[in-house]
């Protein structure tokens, strides 16, 4: 069976993936955390859970919403506001369902990949990474941020030079919990003004959330974002935290505070195609950067990958 490498189990890569098991192909994902889901990521510490990444989406074109209603359908994704949606009980939940039944080598930090008579083989610092069929890929797929992309394109001696157009920007996310009985804003989630704060979710009014404690995600500006974003990550906990307690008057004691830099969380300027591809070196490129900063545009992208790589195969 033709077997394809993704590098990178985001929204991007898991809907190649899935795309291309349909299409009666095999894949192998390579992930470099210990789950699945990129930037739709659950937190978990004890008894508490935080979407810290991406905080919901929406389904704009037909096929994505016939994607959203079997999420729905299976339980895996609900909805949180009228036409806004999130994961359950995580935000990770759809990605975990994507991910059953592919080969999945998670914890691995590709480096590079090497050509053969075979096919491709993916390998990391130490070497050549254990995973079913390595050596012998038809094709791969960097389903990273375009940035990430960009030295594993050149180590393969893929020609995608339009991965130098996307732009990023970071965003620090703040996790706070409180006491059940605490007093927090209503809505869902409120968007500011704020020279430090651009956005305050009540990540416990999702559905299917644990209620052992409120629970806020607090998102940074992409400003300061980038002005922080070398700091360690507990020393931004008490700037943001103050700022917190400015804007909403919340100033009791958390009983928890983290605080998560991501290095590529919104997409600033995208690509402006559906997905890249090298067909001489049968590598190719897909993500959130390739069309908008949005779940579906992930969604769009891995689908149009598979669909590239599909024709190019067949």
């Amino acid at each position: 069976m033709t077997t394809i490498a993704i590098i990178g189990a985001g929204m991007a890569g898991l809907a190649a993936a899935q795309r291309l098991r349909a299409a009666g192909l095999s894949c192998v994902l390579f992930e470099k955390s210990r789950g699945f889901g990129g930037r739709m990521s659950t937190r978990r510490t004890g008894d508490l859970q935080f979407d810290h990444g991406a905080q919901y989406f929406t389904a704009r074109g037909s096929d994505f919403f016939t994607q959203v209603a079997r999420w729905r359908e299976a339980g895996v994704v609900a909805e949180w506001s009228p036409g806004f949606y999130v994961g359950a009980p995580g935000m990770t939940a759809p990605a975990r369902a994507m991910a059953a039944g592919h080969a999945c080598v998670t914890q691995a930090q590709v480096s590079g990949f090497t050509r053969g008579g075979d096919g491709w083989t993916v390998r990391d610092e130490a070497g050549v990474i254990e995973a079913p069929g390595n050596g012998a890929y038809a094709a791969i797929v960097l389903a990273v941020p375009a940035p990430q992309a960009t030295p594993l394109a050149a180590s393969a001696g893929a020609h995608i030079p339009e991965l130098a157009a996307a732009r990023y920007a970071p965003c620090i996310a703040l996790m706070l919990a409180y006491p059940p009985d605490i007093r927090q804003p209503e809505e869902p989630w409120v968007r500011l003004a704020d020279p430090a704060i651009a956005w305050i979710a009540n990540d416990s009014s999702k559905p299917g959330r644990p209620d052992a404690a409120r629970t806020a995600v607090v998102h940074a500006r992409p400003d300061w974002s980038r002005s922080h974003l070398e700091d360690k990550p507990e020393d931004l906990v008490a700037p943001l935290l103050e700022r917190f307690r400015a804007v909403t008057g919340v100033s009791a004691e958390p009983l928890y505070a983290s605080a998560h830099r991501w290095r590529y969380a919104l997409v600033e300027q995208e690509a402006g195609v559906a997905c890249l591809f090298d067909a001489e070196a049968m590598v190719g490129a897909c993500g959130d950067w390739c069309l908008g900063p949005r779940v579906e545009a992930a969604w769009d992208s891995g689908c149009a990958m598979a669909d590239t790589l599909i024709k190019s195969l067949r």
